[in-house]
Parts: structure tokens; sequence; C-alpha cells
């Protein structure tokens, strides 16, 4: 559905939209040779990988704060060498990132999850992560909530990361930029795996990712508004005022606790001269 309002007094045009999940109707396949296929009258999309190349997609559509939602069974098997991602980015060398990466690995081993969060063109924000489940057996959800004072990233609804709006304190957040999301499906095994000791075993390609039930809740900016205000009524209690509550922080401390294997706000040292300021502040 379409909703259009109507915002401060400057001309800005604004799209409120719900995505129902059709990637003919939302999506464009972007590079890969016919690797990437559209299925099932468009409930089905497929990344492949083989030794010539691998394939991804990008939405029609640019975002500029929204609620996103993937479900995504990623390469089974061995899967070393391999990296799946799934991310919203703007473009040009100040762009804004939100990334997920899932790394592959040996068979019997388990995916690494990578999460970062380019502002202005930096980045360096890297957590990562092992899932507490098995990533290839079945559809999983991967979520990024972007709203005007947090990024968080979730996997099946529960929160791992939140990455507060801290503007106050000097601290750049994407909030300028509209951004598509991305997926793609390609070779890295000069660092994916082991920091690329492990290589791709191409006698297992095509190496295969699905994705299904895409759902974007989003403001989409049209002819080149750059805000995006919210309408306070219709968005009220939704993902536009969406915080990590007490509960959702006591399940994202669980999975900090025991399934987090990188955080570079405790690298002291890949930070020598101290780590970045967003690290200090509660």
């Amino acid at each position: 559905m379409k909703r259009c309002y109507l915002f401060l007094a400057v001309a800005c045009s604004l799209l409120v939209i719900a995505s129902a999940g059709n990637f003919y109707q939302d999506c464009d396949i972007t590079w890969g040779d016919g690797r990437a296929k559209i299925l099932n009258n468009g409930q089905l999309l497929t990344l492949s990988l083989d030794k010539t190349s691998g394939s991804g997609f990008r939405t029609k559509n640019e975002y500029l704060f929204a609620k996103i939602d993937m479900q995504i069974k990623l390469v089974p098997g061995n899967s070393a060498g391999t990296v799946t991602t799934y991310y919203l980015s703007s473009e040009g060398p100040t762009h804004d990132e939100i990334d997920f990466e899932f790394l592959g690995n040996l068979s019997g081993d388990p995916y690494t999850l990578h999460t970062n969060v380019f502002t202005q063109g930096k980045g360096n924000r890297e957590m990562q992560f092992k899932l507490w489940f098995d990533p290839t057996m079945d559809f999983h959800t991967y979520s990024i909530l972007w709203n005007p004072r947090h990024v968080i990233f979730m996997v099946d609804g529960t929160p791992i990361r939140d990455f507060k709006n801290l503007e106050s304190r000097g601290i750049a957040f994407p909030k300028n930029q509209p951004m598509r999301i991305y997926s793609s499906l390609w070779n890295a095994d000069d660092w994916a795996t082991r920091g690329g000791a492990v290589k791709t075993d191409w006698s297992n390609a095509p190496f295969v990712a699905s994705y299904r039930n895409f759902n974007a809740d989003a403001c989409v900016p049209a002819s080149g508004a750059s805000k995006c205000i919210s309408n306070a009524a219709s968005n009220n209690g939704g993902w536009w005022n969406q915080e990590v509550d007490s509960t959702a922080q006591e399940r994202m401390k669980w999975v900090q606790q025991n399934y987090m294997i990188y955080n570079y706000c405790t690298d002291l040292k890949r930070f020598p001269q101290g780590l970045p300021p967003e690290c200090s502040i509660a």
C-alpha cells in the first residue's frame, strides 16, 4: 500500500510504503549472468556462485529509514571462502552503509555473522557473532531496523546489536542519505574463512543461497527529497519509534555474552590511540 503525506513547508515529497515481498516487483537482479533467479511467481530468489562468477540483486526503491526483514537460507555444506551479503547502502565516497555479511566455513563449523555500520564513508565498527542455530537447514529472518534514533540488527526477532544515534556527542549517524538493500553471493577466499587460510573448494559449486518473504516498512523519498519526517499519528508505537526495551535488552545481552566473537569496542590493539568515542558511552 502507498500513502502520501506532506512534511514541512518545503516541497518534500515522500511515500510511506509496505512491500509485500514479491521479488519481481521489489528487486532488480544486478549481476551474475543468469546465476540469480526469481522463482515461484516472485516468492523466491536464489543467488549462486561458481568459479566464474557470483551474483547479486538490489531493491528498486531507496529507503530513508525503514524496518527491513528478509528470510535467508545460507549456502549448506562446505561454504568456506564464500560470503553472502545483505546490507543497506547509499552511493559515493561518503556513503552510509548497514551490513549483514555471512562468512562461510568448513562443513560442521558455524558461520560467522559479520555486522558493520558506515557513516559518511567511515566504517571500522565491526561486531561478529556465531549463530545459535544452523542457518543452512532452514530459512531464518534477518532484520534491520533503521529509525532516527537507532540502527538495530535482529535475528529471528532477537536484537543482537544496537547502534544508537549519538550525534549530540559528535558521533555521526546515518540519517540523510537514502539507501537501497543489496545482496550478493561471491568468492572471498582471500579473507573470509580463518583469515584466508581455508580456500573455496570449487568441487562443491555451484553454491546457492535462497531468499524469501522480503518485507520493507519504509520511508521512500521522492523528487530528490533528502529528509523524511515521521507522521507521528500513523507511526506512533511502530518501527519509527521502536527501541530495544528491557526484555529485548536482556535477549541482546544473552546473545552478546554467549555468541559474540569480536567487538571493535574491546580491540585495544587495533585502536592504540584510544577506542572510538561511542565505545565509552553507555
